[in-house]
């Protein structure tokens, strides 16, 4: 095991989390720069990407922050049983919207189309993310429950 206290390493990973927003903030900042400069859709559609991402980024480190500072982020079995049908229900979304960007990929495959490929790469990209968090709230469910319901 590491050396130092629980709480030293929440102190450090909270000094990191506040200086990981202060780089969100950079990065949000330096998109709309570049937004300003652009007219071009691909461009700016890239750049909103990011900067969107980064505001959730920021999001999610201040709930971070916030479950060491201020209380301690709450999650029950009940609160995930409440919902779990539709989280299911929403993980075959996903999973449909992984199969169409695949399928829609292999279409144009070869065909030159270089920027629809880059974007539908990200898409998939994206869709494949979403499907992994959604398991991964299903492996915490699963290891909240005493036999792994």
């Amino acid at each position: 095991m590491a050396k130092g206290s629980v709480k030293e390493a929440q102190e450090k990973m909270v000094a990191n989390l506040k200086q990981w927003q202060k780089v969100e903030n950079a990065s949000v900042v330096s998109t709309g720069r570049v937004m300003e400069k652009t007219e071009n859709p691909v461009v700016r559609l890239i750049m909103e990407i990011v900067q969107r991402d980064s505001q959730m980024h920021y999001r999610v480190q201040e709930m971070i922050v916030s479950s060491m500072e201020k209380s301690a982020i709450a999650l029950s079995p009940d609160d995930l049983d409440k919902v779990w049908s539709l989280i299911e229900a929403h993980i075959q979304l996903e999973k449909e919207t992984i199969a169409l960007a695949e399928a829609s990929i292999a279409a144009i495959k070869g065909k030159g189309m270089v920027v629809q490929s880059y974007l539908l790469d990200y898409l998939l990209k994206d869709e494949e993310k979403h499907n992994a968090i959604l398991e991964n709230l299903e492996k915490i469910k699963k290891g909240m429950h005493p036999y792994g319901s």
